[in-house]
C-alpha cells in the first residue's frame, strides 16, 4: 500500500501514466498529475473519484523554467512529496536517417532531459533536508535491445544510466529504479512498425500481452516498502522476451 506517499506523475494524462496514476490512488496515495495536455488532465480529474486525492498541473517536462516553477509549487503546496514517477516520454517511430535536427532535439528534451530536469529538483528538494523518498523512471525493451527508431532507443538507454548514476548520488535518502516494459497496449504501440511488433512477439516466453496496469503495478511495488532494498534497479517487464 502507498499510504502516506505523496507521489508526481508525468505524462500522467493517458496510456501507462494515467494508469500509474489509477493505481497509486487505489493504494492510498496522493498523486499530483502533471501533464502538457490540459484538457486530458481536466478528463483525468473528471473521471477520478471525490475521495481520491489527485492534483493535476500542466506544464512541459522539457521546458527547465516551468519545471523550476512547478517545484516552488510542490514546496510551497507539497512540502512532504516523497515520490516521483517520470514517465512523459514521445516515440516519433523513425528510421535515424530521416529525423530532423529539431525532431532529434524534441525527442532528447521530453525523453531525457525531462527526466533529469524533475530528477535534480526532486533529488534537491529531499536531500536538502535529508528525507526518504522513491523515483520511478519509465524506460524501454528498447533501451537494452535497441529499437527501429534509434533516436528513442538511444533516450531510453540514456535513461538506465540516468537510473543508476541518480541510485548513487541520492544514496542513502532516495531509492532510484527503473521500469523497461515490452509493447505495452497504449497509443504509442500504434506507431510501432509491424515486423518490429513481431520480432518483440516472436522472443516472448508468456503469450499474455503486457497491459498498461501491468507496468502500472510494477510501478506502485517499487514506490512501496516492499521495495525497500532496491535501488539502481531494472525491473524488465516483458514475458521473458529478452533474459540477459
Amino acid at each position: 500500500m502507498l499510504k502516506n506517499r505523496i507521489v508526481i506523475v508525468t505524462g500522467a494524462a493517458s496510456g501507462i501514466g494515467r494508469e500509474v496514476v489509477t493505481q497509486c490512488l487505489l493504494e492510498g496515495a496522493s498523486v499530483i498529475a502533471c501533464d502538457i495536455n490540459e484538457h486530458s488532465l481536466d478528463d483525468l480529474k473528471r473521471s477520478t473519484a471525490d475521495h481520491l486525492v489527485l492534483y493535476t498541473y500542466p506544464l512541459d517536462v522539457s521546458n527547465y523554467d516551468e519545471v523550476a516553477l512547478f517545484f516552488d509549487y510542490v514546496k510551497a503546496e507539497h512540502p512532504n512529496i516523497n515520490g516521483l514517477v517520470n514517465n512523459a516520454g514521445i516515440y516519433l517511430a523513425k528510421n535515424i536517417l530521416d529525423y530532423q535536427a529539431e525532431e532529434i532535439d524534441q525527442v532528447l528534451n521530453i525523453n531525457v532531459k525531462g527526466f533529469i530536469y524533475f530528477s535534480q529538483m526532486f533529488g534537491r528538494l529531499l536531500m536538502n533536508s535529508q528525507r526518504e523518498g522513491i523515483i520511478v523512471n519509465m524506460s524501454s525493451v528498447s533501451g537494452i535491445e535497441g529499437s527501429s527508431d534509434a533516436i528513442y532507443g538511444s533516450s531510453k538507454a540514456a535513461i538506465l544510466g540516468l537510473t543508476k548514476s541518480c541510485a548513487m548520488n541520492f544514496s542513502p535518502y532516495i531509492r532510484v529504479n527503473a521500469v523497461a516494459p515490452t509493447m505495452v497496449n497504449t497509443p504509442m504501440m500504434n506507431t510501432i512498425p509491424e515486423w518490429r511488433k513481431e520480432e518483440y512477439l516472436q522472443h516472448q516466453l508468456i503469450n499474455t500481452p503486457v497491459l498498461p496496469e501491468d507496468v502500472a503495478n510494477t510501478v506502485a511495488f517499487l514506490l512501496s516498502d516492499k521495495a525497500k532494498h532496491y535501488t539502481g534497479a531494472t525491473f524488465d517487464i516483458n514475458n521473458g522476451g529478452y533474459l540477459r
